[in-house]
């Protein structure tokens, strides 16, 4: 099998899982008991809390264990809404983001908030002096998506957090669950406030992620119970899920330094070879993630795509593989101005640095047979 679909979800690393089954089988205590036991849990957790934050460049203090990107964002954006409703009722965010963040938002609007969802070029970025002319007195949170799950866009966040370094009512939150171990963040250099999270995007495992939160920030809690993570998520800790997530960063991040020149090879052969296959068109920019390219299939549905490539034993997605089921035109191609059917016939390929280049090679010679097999039974039945 060759799976090109990692930013759906990536294989857990072996030393990943083998950390994971240790510390279930060794540290099973609760981590808020008072025993012994208990403390060398909580040990166990805080390191790992040390070591994520040494490798984002923060303080241990500013990191919040939680679920994944879905909790991260949704943490993020209905706290920081709900703490700062004194402040205003105003919140901007792209016309791209992410189910999580488009949901949670969509949820504040009935809650009488307004949101702005800025449009993007055709490219599918979105420009800092467009958020910037957004802002109003009542603006209290910007919520960007640093790496664009669907196109691979890579949104220009750093200048976004400079600019509104004038606006300090303002919060800025970051997705960055896409971009981790892809994509070079620097959290204080950005002025990020917030930024999400999730392991299983780099190799670390499902039902784990973080939401890194800078000091001064203040959040309304989603679950209220024990009072764990600073009273801003309760519930036991996944002390395993934590601990091997510490271990899946350190590994994606140094994947992503002595490595992330692999992927980019990988990547200008796919687009290069892309390119001259009749009938393909090419949605990611060429300045886009490292990890991500998006194209169309001309009067090919995305679905047909996904299952002949299956049937030869290579895995891809239809774009966005949270709403991939509801078999709808992806919003992202819509706002970069993508006619209807050209979208619904939008596949995603996403590497790792487990792909090799004759993966790549076999992807476009199935490709190009497969389209020539249909184009030739579209041509026999017109």
């Amino acid at each position: 099998m060759i799976y090109l679909d990692n930013s759906a979800t990536t294989r857990p690393n072996d030393e990943v899982l083998d950390a994971y089954i240790k510390v279930n089988e060794n540290f099973f205590a609760n981590a808020s008991s008072l025993h012994n036991f208990g403390g060398k849990v909580e040990q166990l957790i805080t390191k790992a809390r040390e070591q994520i934050a040494d490798l984002a460049g923060v303080k241990p203090s500013e990191i919040i264990f939680t679920s994944g990107g879905t909790e991260g964002n949704n943490l993020a954006i209905k706290g920081a809404a709900i703490n700062y409703q004194a402040r205003g009722n105003h919140i901007i965010t792209t016309a791209v983001e992410h189910p999580s963040v488009k949901e949670p938002c969509k949820q504040l609007e009935g809650m009488g908030f307004k949101i702005t969802y800025l449009p993007v070029n055709a490219e599918g970025a979105v420009s800092a002096s467009a958020v910037e002319a957004a802002i109003t007195d009542e603006t209290i949170l910007v919520s960007i998506i640093h790496v664009n799950n669907e196109i691979g866009t890579v949104q220009p966040v750093k200048e976004i957090g400079r600019l509104l370094q004038k606006y300090p009512k303002v919060i800025y939150h970051v997705d960055h669950v896409q971009g981790a171990g892809k994509v070079a963040l620097d959290l204080y250099e950005s002025h990020i406030d917030l930024c999400t999270f999730s392991a299983h995007k780099f190799n670390g495992l499902k039902g784990s992620g973080f939401l890194f939160k800078k000091q001064s920030v203040k959040l309304a809690p989603l679950l209220t119970g024990g009072n764990q993570e600073q009273k801003l998520r309760s519930g036991t800790e996944n002390t395993g899920g934590i601990v091997a997530m510490a271990k899946a960063y350190r590994l994606a991040e140094s994947n992503r330094i002595h490595k992330g020149h692999k992927l980019l090879q990988i990547r200008e052969f796919l687009l290069e070879n892309l390119q001259s296959i009749p009938g393909v068109i090419i949605h990611t920019p060429v300045n886009g993630a490292p990890h991500i390219i998006c194209l169309s299939c001309k009067g090919q549905k995305g679905e047909v795509m996904v299952h002949a490539l299956e049937e030869e034993g290579i895995i891809v997605s239809t774009t966005s593989a949270c709403s991939s089921k509801e078999q709808l035109p992806s919003s992202t191609l819509k706002a970069i101005g993508v006619e209807n059917d050209i979208a619904q016939g939008a596949i995603r390929v996403s590497l790792s640095t487990e792909n090799t280049l004759e993966e790549a090679e076999i992807f476009i010679k199935k490709l190009t047979e497969i389209l020539q097999r249909l184009n030739k039974v579209m041509r026999r039945n017109q």
